[in-house]
């Protein structure tokens, strides 16, 4: 699924960015997998805690083997560790194409650090471990409405205020310009797709009719959000827009992610409606509110996973969380359990909140020391973070970058040439 961030990423933001985007979601992976063996599994997931933290009887994942987890006395620990550190490390990566087109990247490797132990952990740790306080409430969040789409929509949000506007936003139009590589955004979409059956199926933590259910609604979800906002943008421009349908996909399947494992199939077209409709209205926030969040992360994310998380207080069936056969929930609405609805409010306001103003923490710190500045140069906004950064492209620029006096072919004296051997009418070009 990590991959699948970055490629998405990739297509929807410029050129001169498109590989930046992709390093960041792995070095997402590189990042958090570290931090999750260091003190991460035991922050999120040990055994005994308070109600906001665990403790770090797990550091180093010691005594981190077969003992029951947290999750289900039937994974051991250290299977469990595994599976949720894909959850660990995919939320910032979510976060972290904020960053695009103006941060630096060595001040976002040590945000993705950072960010996991204070945001991500005490989240995961309120929303999925039995000691955390939303947990003892009674919130549901059966895959990462919460600590996954929540946190990371609010902390994009908040890297988007903190980074500031890229050069030549405007504030009514934004920054436009049409994605550089649709099929790297559909390539990214099938990734997420696909992953998100072991996203939400596999947090049944077990082979049984319950992961079938929760992979059951996802698609379904997915499916009918990704119709409803390509049917959105088709009344405005008469097009059956890619990108649009992508999007809507994407957007529904966050909007079923807390409540995959909880709601029935019919339920999972609402979800997909109103999350396809919720998120394509919440694309114009940022004019709203002045930020560049320059791939609607936070519209996606946040939003949809507020959506989602509200919906759950709703439809939630007890006799769908009881297929796998030993859980038990009071449901919501649909059962007449009336209370859940504040319920889940109150974890998503919590996550929210949590999250953003720990983000704008973290980051106004990090900027504030020396070598650690947030902001690129202009200069090296103007040509690129591909360039400015990496020294590196998602393309081949042969016009710029390459010597290829060995590969030019006999008849090319026919064209004016440039030292390089390059084609010098086409050199203008390959800066876009």
């Amino acid at each position: 699924m990590i991959p699948g961030v970055g490629f998405f990423y990739s297509g929807l933001a410029r050129r001169k960015s498109a590989l930046s985007l992709i390093m960041l979601s792995m070095l997402s992976v590189a990042v958090v997998d570290f931090q999750w063996f260091f003190w991460g599994y035991s922050l999120a997931f040990s055994h005994t805690g308070s109600a906001y933290i665990g403790d770090l009887s797990n550091f180093g994942l010691m005594k981190t083997l077969a003992q029951p987890s947290v999750g289900s006395p039937k994974i051991p620990d250290l299977l469990f560790c595994l599976y949720q550190g894909m959850f660990a490390a995919i939320t910032p990566a979510l976060a972290i194409g904020a960053a695009v087109d103006r941060a630096r990247l060595l001040p976002c490797i040590l945000f993705i650090f950072i960010w996991s132990t204070i945001v991500y952990d005490p989240i995961a740790y309120w929303t999925w471990n039995a000691n955390g306080w939303s947990y003892k409430l009674g919130g549901l969040d059966f895959a990462g409405g919460t600590p996954v789409h929540i946190s990371s929509g609010a902390a994009a949000l908040a890297f988007s205020f903190m980074l500031g506007k890229r050069t030549g936003y405007a504030k009514s139009a934004g920054l436009p310009y049409r994605p550089h590589n649709v099929t790297h955004i559909v390539l990214g979409t099938v990734f997420l797709w696909v992953g998100w059956f072991g996203f939400n199926g596999g947090s049944a933590l077990a082979a049984n009719l319950r992961a079938v259910m929760a992979c059951i609604v996802t698609h379904l979800a997915a499916s009918v959000g990704g119709i409803t906002w390509m049917l959105l943008d088709y009344r405005l421009e008469k097009k059956w827009s890619v990108v649009g349908f992508c999007s809507g996909a994407i957007s529904g399947l966050v909007a079923i992610t807390p409540a995959s494992g909880f709601v029935t199939p019919w339920a999972a077209v609402i979800y997909g409606v109103v999350g396809g409709i919720g998120c394509n209205v919440a694309t114009k926030l940022k004019f709203l509110m002045g930020a560049d969040d320059a791939l609607d992360i936070f519209a996606v994310h946040a939003v949809g996973g507020i959506i989602g998380n509200l919906l759950t207080g709703l439809f939630a069936a007890s006799w769908i969380a009881h297929l796998d056969g030993f859980s038990v929930i009071p449901g919501g609405w649909l059962d007449h359990n009336y209370i859940q609805l504040a319920f889940q409010l109150a974890d998503s306001v919590a996550g929210f909140s949590y999250s953003f103003v720990l983000t704008c923490v973290i980051l106004f710190v990090l900027n504030l020391i020396p070598g650690l500045s947030l902001r690129v140069s202009p200069e090296e906004e103007d040509i690129g973070i591909d360039d400015g950064q990496l020294g590196e492209f998602a393309y081949d620029y042969v016009e710029l970058q390459r010597h290829t006096s060995d590969i030019i072919t006999h008849d090319t004296h026919e064209l004016p040439t440039s030292s390089r051997g390059s084609i010098r009418e086409k050199s203008a070009d390959s800066a876009v």
